[in-house]
This record gives C-alpha cells, sequence and structure tokens, in this order.
C-alpha cells in the first residue's frame, strides 16, 4: 500500500496509559493510514490490548496524543471517541448478548456512523451465522460466536475496526474463514488493528506489524520486510 495515496487515519504520540496505578504503556507511538490493515506483536502483558482500550479512553487515565482524522481524542469520553472516529471494538471477551439469537444481536447495536452493513451484507460475509440466525448466543460454537462479535461491530457503522485475540482458541478452518473475513472488510476500505498472538494468521493480511514490549514499540515491520527480520521478531516474541 502508498501510504502517499491514503490520509493518515490514526495517529498515536507519546501515549502513556494507566491501570489504577499500574503504568502500562509508556510512550507509545504508531500511525495508520487509511485502509491499512496492521497488527500489535508481542509477548502476554507487553501493552497491546491496553492499547486498544486507551484508545477508546477504556483505561483509569491516559496522557499524550490520539488523533483520528486530524482530531484529537485523548480527552474525549469513550461515547463520543466511537463516534468521532469511527471505531469498531472487539473485545477479546466477545461481548454478545448470550440469551439472544444472533437476528436480535444484529439489531441491537447502536450506530456511530451512517453506513452501517445490512443484516444482507452481515449474512453473505457470514453465511454460517445465516444458518444460525434464530440461535441463541450461548449454543453458537466458539467461531460462530467471534464472527457474531465482529458482525455486531460492522453493523455500527464503525470504519476503524480494534480487534482483540479474535483467533483464540479457534479451529483452523475457522481461522481461514475469518482471513476470509478481514480481506473482504480491507477490499472495502476498512481499517484494521487486529491485537493477535497467531502470528501466522496475521502475517498474510497486514501492512505492518508493531511489536510492542514494556508498553513500547519497540520495531516496526513492514509486510516486504518481513523475511528479512525473521529472526529478530522471533526473539522479540519467544517466551
Amino acid at each position: 500500500m502508498q501510504p502517499d495515496k491514503h490520509p493518515e487515519l490514526l495517529t498515536i504520540e507519546n501515549l502513556h496509559a494507566w491501570y489504577g496505578e499500574s503504568h502500562i504503556l509508556h510512550g507509545l507511538n504508531l500511525s495508520l493510514h487509511e485502509g491499512e490493515v496492521i497488527t500489535l506483536l508481542g509477548r502476554n502483558g507487553s501493552g497491546r490490548t491496553t492499547t486498544l482500550k486507551a484508545i477508546l479512553g477504556l483505561v483509569s487515565k491516559r496522557t499524550g496524543s490520539i488523533k483520528v482524522h486530524g482530531t484529537e481524542l485523548i480527552n474525549m469520553p469513550t461515547h463520543r471517541i466511537a463516534h468521532v472516529g469511527k471505531l469498531g471494538y472487539c473485545p477479546e471477551e466477545r461481548g454478545i448478548y448470550a440469551s439472544l439469537n444472533v437476528d436480535e444481536n444484529l439489531t441491537l447495536p447502536p450506530q456511530v456512523a451512517d453506513g452501517g452493513m445490512s443484516i444482507d451484507d452481515i449474512y453473505q460475509m457470514f453465511p454460517n451465522l445465516k444458518e444460525r440466525r434464530k440461535s441463541q448466543g450461548s449454543k453458537l460454537s466458539g467461531g460462530e460466536q467471534q464472527m457474531l462479535a465482529i458482525a455486531r461491530i460492522l453493523r455500527t457503522g464503525a470504519s476503524l475496526l480494534l480487534l482483540d485475540e479474535i483467533t483464540e482458541g479457534l479451529a483452523p478452518v475457522i481461522l481461514k474463514s475469518l482471513g476470509d473475513v478481514i480481506r473482504m472488510l480491507r477490499e472495502r476500505g476498512y481499517t484494521i488493528i487486529l491485537v493477535e498472538q497467531n502470528f501466522h494468521f496475521a502475517a498474510p493480511l497486514a501492512d505492518r506489524h508493531y511489536v510492542i514490549e514494556h508498553g513500547k514499540v519497540v520495531e516496526q515491520i513492514d509486510a516486504a520486510d518481513l523475511e528479512a527480520k525473521k529472526e529478530q521478531l522471533n526473539r522479540h516474541l519467544s517466551v
């Protein structure tokens, strides 16, 4: 992707974030152009999920700068951030309504912007969900629940998607489906941040990989340089 052809969508500079007294992010910097897919890589506890939560204001305190299309979000409350930034967040715990069926889950999300996907569009993208549309959330497989969690944020009109560990614990056949969905969303112009442990899933999807250690970016690797920097990357990610 040629960044000069796509405006910078998200710019994070010197971001610090806390949960209570715990200082988690220590001056994190990253940027993202419209239509790009990036991954946040790192060991557990490095600050990847906190980065997503800090973007949304879901931390006790944050300082620094977070801009979407040049608008500063750092002092905004979460509900304003979601609307101004057209943000959709898919948390690791998925956040679907277990007692409601698939159809009901898809009719409830609030709008953060115009242009959310129609239910017909959703079912075209997720044929598994169409087959289970009258099934309760609690009766869905883990993979179907994950698809529903992503489908719900696509209904809101969000165009910047923050996806946290969407592949965790899922079978290979489901991973392939999710990979296909990420590619389709990218083709439709969505911008995506993936927090991902499964590097084999993320590697072919992303324009750029940010390696996070101790709450800051220690390495930025473009897709084209991935092969050359594989050893470096393994060193950062090995336990």
